[in-house]
């Protein structure tokens, strides 16, 4: 149970409020943890992730050509703490117990000890790295810096750390926690419910949990994952690699994940009136452009197809709701060529 203490309750602001309020932070409940260790922790997930897991951690630390670990005190083994899903726990830790065969690894439900925080806000973003977070690389929750939590994939009592959010510096901070303890650098008058962390999310165009992000459906480059530091195309097989590469390699990306914005025929912001798997119509062409996966107040995500969502302004709207128009909006993080490779495409076509 955490320390009850005061806190800032903001409810749905706009991402301007959100913007000037300075860093905020949120206990992410819809997040889960859970606890890997022993000598063949890394080999288990290099072979199940798409991303590459045997990029060390710090450039001082090595794994062997196995993947079996650092060779720490522990006689090699290493500890992973993962923030998933909560609503799939279950489930994810089925399936990896299902894979693990012979692995010397250990696969434990640890949601009652740990805790997930995101630390996140244009205060906290937009600053230089130098100037960003001095402390955020060494304080510990305990008292001064303590180097054995500066590894993102191990803590001990004293070192649990906010590291920066590897699929984009303008996410913020992650950190897992004890759930006994307040992360260090939290303010009282700062900690905002998750929502708020959602609308943040919301207008990045980046999707997180099996709600948004559909399992079984999901194709990870629709999602943009190829961009957010998640996969690697040269680390070797692991479970769904050929559709993956083969996507990769045929070089367009025809639909992707883009932030929306919910207007009326004025043009102005309206909330509460479109929900998940809502249809998005292109009524130039009449086509489906595609569907709506999250929505909150007049701020949505959705996956679309390039082709019809950038033809023309005010193009866009909500299936059976003619009075709800949609703007897609290419987030600023993507890369050029992204869109570059669009326009080839559609001139050819």
């Amino acid at each position: 149970m955490h320390r009850l203490r005061p806190f800032l309750l903001i409810h749905h602001r706009s991402l301007h409020q959100l913007q000037n309020a300075g860093p905020l932070c949120s206990h992410l409940k819809s997040r889960s943890v859970i606890r890997f260790s022993g000598p063949e922790t890394i080999k288990f997930l290099q072979g199940l992730l798409t991303n590459d897991v045997r990029r060390p951690p710090r450039p001082e630390e090595k794994l062997d050509r196995t993947g079996s670990g650092p060779g720490r005190e522990s006689g090699g083994s290493v500890e992973v703490f993962a923030d998933v899903d909560r609503s799939v726990l279950d489930e994810l830790l089925a399936t990896f117990k299902k894979y693990r065969l012979r692995a010397k690894v250990d696969i434990e439900n640890v949601a009652e000890d740990f805790s997930c925080w995101q630390r996140y806000g244009e205060n906290l973003c937009g600053k230089t790295p130098a100037v960003e977070e001095p402390e955020a690389a060494s304080v510990g929750w305990g008292s001064g810096a303590d180097r054995s939590g500066s590894s993102a994939v191990h803590g001990s009592d004293i070192g649990w750390q906010w590291f920066k959010d590897p699929r984009l510096a303008s996410l913020g901070f992650r950190g897992i926690f004890p759930s006994n303890t307040t992360p260090p650098l939290v303010e009282a008058d700062k900690e905002t419910d998750e929502e708020n962390y959602l609308l943040w999310r919301l207008e990045k165009g980046v999707a997180e949990g099996s709600t948004e992000i559909p399992k079984g459906e999901a194709i990870p480059l629709e999602y943009n994952f190829a961009g957010l530091n998640a996969i690697s195309f040269d680390k070797g097989c692991y479970v769904g690699q050929e559709l993956i590469a083969r996507t990769h390699h045929r070089g367009v990306i025809r639909k992707r994940l883009l932030p929306m914005k919910f207007l009326d025929n004025n043009g102005k912001e309206v909330e509460g009136k479109v929900a998940p798997g809502s249809e998005v119509i292109n009524t130039t062409s009449g086509k489906k452009a595609g569907t709506v996966t999250t929505a909150l107040g007049s701020r949505g995500m959705g996956v679309l197809r390039l082709d019809e969502a950038f033809k023309g302004s005010g193009s866009l709207t909500v299936e059976g709701q003619e009075d709800v128009k949609v703007e897609a909006i290419r987030p600023d993080w993507w890369p050029t060529e992204w869109f570059q490779e669009h326009q080839q495409h559609s001139a050819a076509a």
